[in-house]
């Protein structure tokens, strides 16, 4: 049997709430997967808010020095403030151009 060689991923795409949700233990696991992935110098690929769970796996990511990219739709700017520490934030006009946006930037996704 051959072996299967998988390209090394460069960035990941986390599509999650802009909410927290009523469990604490939500933001923890939102927040050390953006640990995770940086530590193991994976990019971040995620809707750019400060909010909810958008907000702690932005976090996690950023305080353990990784590359955090967002990408924010105009039309919600008034509910999901933009994260002001990000290390790319990309403007789009609909919510169908910010979920091909992330997928384009990203080599996989994970939904939380």
């Amino acid at each position: 049997m051959s072996s299967v060689d998988f390209p090394t991923r460069r960035r990941l795409a986390v599509f999650c709430g802009s909410r927290t949700g009523h469990a604490p233990q939500l933001a923890a696991a939102a927040t050390e997967l953006g640990t995770l992935l940086a530590r193991q110098g994976i990019g971040l690929v995620y809707g750019g808010a400060r909010v909810g769970l958008m907000h702690a796996v932005a976090q996690g990511a950023l305080q353990a020095g990784g590359e955090v990219v967002g990408v924010m739709c105009r039309q919600l700017v008034e509910r999901e403030d933009p994260h002001p520490g990000l290390s790319k934030l990309i403007w789009v006009d609909s919510l169908a151009g910010r979920k091909n946006q992330m997928l384009a930037l990203s080599d996989g996704c994970v939904a939380l």
